[in-house]
């Protein structure tokens, strides 16, 4: 089965009603979790810019509480599986500013659960990995406010010398 390309998706799209653009939208909701929070994030994020953001620390708080940190392995694959879900989540939003601080919130609650204190290849080479995607995307930024993210990019790397 051949699936159509996203022209072709929106010219048939541009036919529908609205009764019937909203009942796809409906059944689009129900297929998977993560349309549905896409969808609800799109719907409430023009009351509530912050609410996504902060939703997002919050999950990603619990996973943290949740992880395991007895052992380097266990804690490897914890972060790997937080990382993972940090990903799903930096998918949903295209602001560059909400993702920049996603990222360094992951950074630091790394820093914080003790992960970064196994010194374990894998976890060093993931939070390096963070620190580099997140200042890919503040040198996409306005130089004001690369300047506001610069200190704490700073306070991160600390970790790693």
């Amino acid at each position: 089965m051949k699936i159509a390309s996203l022209a072709e998706i929106k010219k048939e799209l541009s036919h529908l009603s609205e009764i019937e653009l909203k009942n796809l939208i409906i059944d689009l909701s129900k297929f998977s979790t993560d349309n549905k929070s896409y969808l609800f994030f799109k719907l409430y994020e023009r009351d509530n810019p912050r609410l996504y953001v902060e939703m997002v620390q919050e999950e990603l708080e619990m996973e943290f509480v949740k992880a395991n940190t007895r052992h380097y392995h266990f804690a490897k694959k914890s972060i790997q599986a937080i990382r993972r879900k940090l990903n799903k989540y930096l998918k949903l939003s295209k602001d560059k500013t909400a993702q920049i601080e996603l990222i360094l919130y992951f950074c630091e609650k790394m820093r914080l659960y003790g992960f970064m204190e196994f010194n374990h290849p894998v976890i060093n080479n993931l939070y390096t990995l963070q620190i580099s995607k997140v200042e890919k995307l503040i040198s996409g930024l306005h130089e004001d406010l690369q300047y506001d993210y610069e200190f704490q990019i700073n306070e991160l790397k600390k970790v790693l010398r």
